[in-house]
């Protein structure tokens, strides 16, 4: 299928080409031909006198005028191809110029100075566009302190509930509460200040690795910034770079690994210690013998603490309080892991497709 498609971009490609370095070359064809015919025109008149008699100045005149005549169409038929470029860039800028913009904070928005974080989602309902409903109806209750798992197959909406608990985006329907407080009568920074994320796809930008690490807490001292990467086991990959914590890396991590960016990554949550913590497929790049070690600096880090975890791995999610298996945008299923795998349910069809011989 790939093969069949790339093919037919070469052939689009291709013609495409033709016809963009085919309009300059007719244009000055044309125009050619059309001088051409002047001249012998005019030539024939000033030798015959039919149809009418010239002079040599005459047709001189003439054919200077269709030479300036010509030449505006040369020229604009030379940039024919950037005049569809900017037309094309020109819709794009307008399509950005008319998205909707983020709604700011209601004027009776509340800061949440210490959070305990406890969440409730109470039917929510949220899909990106209107036509094509994603999360139906979900309820969720997590209790401050606990420690819970969202698994099911790809794009049943658990990404998107980590959005909405974040106000990336607004529920449809239904309500997201923190601590009894509906999120949307909080100021964002506030709570978002209230949660740490560790997500699948690592976010570094250009600087030094403890600026990286320290982040979220910029008075952060030396030894808070070595304390937290010791304990995300980043600590000896990092003392092995030219510069140690002055390492300087580009933006989206440069030189390091996507191990490597993804320890960076943990390292700054725990830096911030957070209320809430969420993990969307946190250790996904990580080799198996240092995802042993992560996941018992994280399950450290959990104790007493709200956890929200996101994996495809089932293995990761075991020892969870509540593990919540979604299907289709729905919740259909809840409990722990001897108890989904007892009732026989979707949640046993996972794990049997990942761990049956």
């Amino acid at each position: 299928t790939f093969g069949r498609v790339n093919a037919q971009l070469y052939e689009k490609g291709v013609h495409a080409q033709f016809i963009s370095s085919l309009s300059n070359p007719s244009t000055r064809l044309v125009n050619n031909i059309t001088y051409a015919a002047v001249a012998i025109a005019g030539c024939a008149s000033v030798i015959s006198g039919w149809p009418t008699p010239l002079t040599v100045g005459q047709v001189q005149s003439f054919l200077s005028y269709a030479n300036q005549y010509m030449k505006p169409f040369n020229e604009i038929s030379a940039v024919v191809t950037q005049v569809q470029t900017a037309f094309a860039s020109a819709r794009r800028l307008l399509a950005l110029m008319d998205a909707v913009e983020e709604e700011p904070d209601a004027p009776t928005a509340k800061a949440l100075p210490a959070p305990r974080g406890e969440l409730e989602m109470d039917h929510v309902c949220f899909s990106y566009t209107k036509d094509r409903p994603l999360l139906q109806d979900v309820c969720i209750h997590v209790p401050a302190g606990k420690r819970f798992a969202l698994v099911g197959p790809t794009g049943c909406g658990k990404t998107t509930l980590i959005n909405l608990l974040l106000r990336f985006y607004d529920v449809d329907g239904g309500t997201i509460t923190l601590d009894g407080a509906d999120t949307r009568g909080l100021t964002r920074q506030s709570l978002r200040s209230a949660f740490g994320m560790v997500l699948q796809e690592t976010w570094l930008f250009e600087g030094t690795v403890r600026d990286n690490i320290a982040y979220g807490v910029p008075d952060a001292t030396d030894e808070q910034v070595v304390a937290a990467a010791r304990r995300a086991h980043a600590h000896k990959f990092i003392m092995q770079l030219p510069q140690g914590y002055q390492t300087l890396v580009g933006e989206g991590g440069g030189a390091l690994s996507q191990g490597q960016r993804q320890l960076l990554c943990i390292a700054r949550v725990m830096m911030c210690d957070p209320a809430v913590l969420l993990l969307d497929e946190a250790t996904s790049s990580i080799d198996t013998r240092t995802e042993l070690q992560v996941q018992d600096a994280f399950d450290r880090m959990m104790e007493g603490r709200t956890s929200l975890v996101v994996a495809h791995r089932l293995s990761t999610v075991r020892n969870a309080d509540c593990i919540i298996v979604m299907r289709d945008g729905r919740v259909v299923e809840k409990g722990t892991h001897d108890e989904l795998l007892a009732t026989g349910g979707f949640y046993r069809d996972l794990y049997q497709s990942q761990f049956a011989r």
